[in-house]
């Protein structure tokens, strides 16, 4: 379905192989550039929750993002990153198990790998040291998606499982790492975080000259959590690369509390 156009103004690198790795389901829909692309089914709604006006919606999801920045708990949770080198025909698909402890502590610990080890030594191992110094440096709200740090505009709304689904085109204010500029997508009835699309503004290595992504967010017991994420990198001396970043099987540390991304 084709991005319904509005006049009013608002405000880590694989092919995931594991047959028993647990996704979320897709649906297809037009993105906000026009172009086909999987967007997960929506966790469902309470039927009393009314449909918010792009402009709370928004609102409403800045507060959630702040909400998870100051208090996401300790969690655990099954992580799968296949990487693809496409002029140098080499793969790898590495399976861990993620663990965060709050407040900026997080550790891998290695399951299974089959693939070229030059993968596994030289893009995946790096892709894991980058996304653990990140954590420990406690600086997301340098990155985060909120009016400090990102101009906002509604752009429309596509339809996803038979809801509506706001799209918002992001301008970074600033070019730093970590920033982006493309697109949102919002549940317009919660204001959740369902995908995020674009194209970094800053490279973080000097042999990465373009990094174009899109992460898939699933609701896990209040917050938006990254169930899958695909970046197309162009790398200096390796050349092309694909990664896919899979996350499922959430398990938070509150006791008696074991939570799943959605199928």
């Amino acid at each position: 379905m084709a991005v319904q156009k509005a006049s009013a103004q608002a405000p880590k690198l694989v092919l995931v192989a594991a047959s028993n790795f647990a996704a979320p389901e897709v649906s297809f829909e037009a993105s906000a550039m026009g172009t086909a692309t999987r967007m997960p089914e929506l966790v469902p709604t309470p039927a009393e929750l009314p449909r918010m006006a792009p402009e709370l919606a928004l609102t409403t999801f800045e507060q959630r993002a702040q909400q998870q920045l100051d208090g996401i708990p300790s969690y655990s949770a099954t992580t799968v990153i296949a990487v693809d080198l496409t002029d140098s025909r080499q793969h790898g698909v590495f399976e861990l198990r993620r663990g965060f402890s709050a407040p900026h502590t997080l550790h891998f610990t290695p399951v299974q790998y089959t693939g070229d080890g030059f993968v596994k030594s030289n893009v995946i191992t790096r892709l894991l040291q980058q996304e653990v110094s990140q954590t420990e440096k406690g600086d997301s709200a340098k990155v985060a998606l909120d009016q400090q740090n990102y101009k906002f505009t509604f752009k429309g709304e596509i339809s996803s499982g038979g809801r509506a689904v706001y799209v918002y085109q992001v301008k970074p204010r600033a070019k730093l790492l970590g920033l982006f500029k493309g697109h949102i997508y919002l549940d317009s009835r919660s204001g959740a975080l369902c995908r995020a699309e674009g194209e970094l503004v800053k490279s973080p290595s000097f042999f990465v000259k373009k990094i174009k992504f899109t992460s898939d967010f699933a609701e896990v017991n209040g917050f938006s959590l990254p169930v899958h994420i695909h970046s197309d990198a162009d790398v200096r001396i390796i050349g092309h690369a694909k990664v896919d970043i899979s996350n499922a099987n959430y398990s938070f540390a509150e006791p008696g509390t074991t939570l799943a991304a959605r199928r």
